[in-house]
């Protein structure tokens, strides 16, 4: 049993599939079966291709008709409005709109006037939703499934592989990664966690046996002015990105709840966000501005070069 890795791109970055198998032949079967499902989400849920739902839905914003839902698009709304609920608001994928005043490769910070000309449009609440039809009453709204999907894809991809035949290995969609399983030997992955202020090292490295582990921080997409930081995590209730915390892992028995929870925790930040994690009972790792670590998971410091994770 030897262990073969397949890289390559989709859903916004750069992706891993390491998976032991007896033979290269073996391995790209299953590398085949995870990349079909990954494709398959990619086409169904960008926002940057004409023919996917999300597209649909959007251009149907201001319409009463609205659009009918398939069954797995209408279970992921499902768990978008259960998130939206246990954040308080925070977890919201009609924020998206915002975009439209925050351009990050500009390094433009925009004016209150025009951060409030955007929140009327936002609002999980304001929406219609009651299987199978979804109504964006307002022209203008719009959904985003990017803020979970790719985890979503991580959970199916590895399970593509487990009905493939594989037992022990990985799925990493630009940093969130799910297990197919554990080395054949029972010993655990050893995920890095990147270093949120030097993102080009390790901060800490987690063991992983089972399940998934995702992170959300300040780093992948950001601008410093007048020594502030903005980054693409934004909150939806005011507009403004989340200050606090420079990263957030999590453990979860799913990537979907883990990728949530991290980007809950950090719309939270560094009181509450904790806290939350704690009171749900998930492990996980908080990294603040001054690589300060605190967190429930078990985990040692390492400078590793370079470390699985994304974030």
């Amino acid at each position: 049993m030897e262990v073969f890795s397949h890289q390559f791109k989709a859903m916004g970055g750069p992706c891993e599939l390491r998976l032991y198998a007896p033979d290269r032949a073996r391995a790209d079967q299953y590398a085949a079966a995870a990349r079909a499902e990954i494709l398959r989400l990619e086409q169904r849920y960008s926002r940057y291709r004409d023919d996917s739902l999300t597209s649909l839905v959007n251009r149907s914003a201001g319409d009463s008709r609205g659009v009918e839902i398939d069954a797995e698009s209408a279970a992921l709304l499902d768990y978008a409005h259960t998130a939206w609920e246990q954040s308080e608001g925070l977890f919201d994928i009609s924020s998206g709109v915002l975009r439209r005043v925050w351009d990050f490769k500009s390094r433009r910070v925009p004016t209150q006037r025009e951060i409030d000309g955007i929140l009327p449009l936002i609002g999980w609440q304001r929406l219609r939703w009651e299987r199978p039809r979804l109504v964006l009453p307002l022209a203008g709204m719009e959904l985003d499934f990017g803020g979970y999907v790719k985890e979503y894809a991580a959970d199916r991809a590895a399970q593509a592989c487990r009905e493939a035949g594989a037992r022990h290995g990985f799925v990493e969609l630009a940093g969130d990664i799910a297990l197919v399983g554990a080395h054949p030997d029972g010993a655990p992955w050893h995920i890095g966690v990147r270093d949120p202020r030097a993102p080009e090292r390790a901060v800490a490295s987690i063991p992983l046996a089972a399940g998934a582990i995702a992170s959300s921080g300040d780093y992948e997409r950001y601008f410093e002015i007048d020594g502030r930081r903005y980054s693409h995590l934004l909150n939806p209730k005011t507009g403004w990105p989340v200050q606090g915390l420079a990263a957030v892992s999590v453990v979860a028995p799913q990537c979907l709840i883990a990728g949530t929870a991290s980007t809950i925790a950090m719309l939270k930040g560094a009181v509450d966000g904790p806290r939350w994690l704690n009171d749900l009972g998930l492990r996980h790792l908080c990294v603040d501005g001054s690589g300060r670590l605190a967190g429930t998971v078990e985990h040692s410091r390492t400078s590793q070069h370079p470390p699985l994770m994304r974030g």
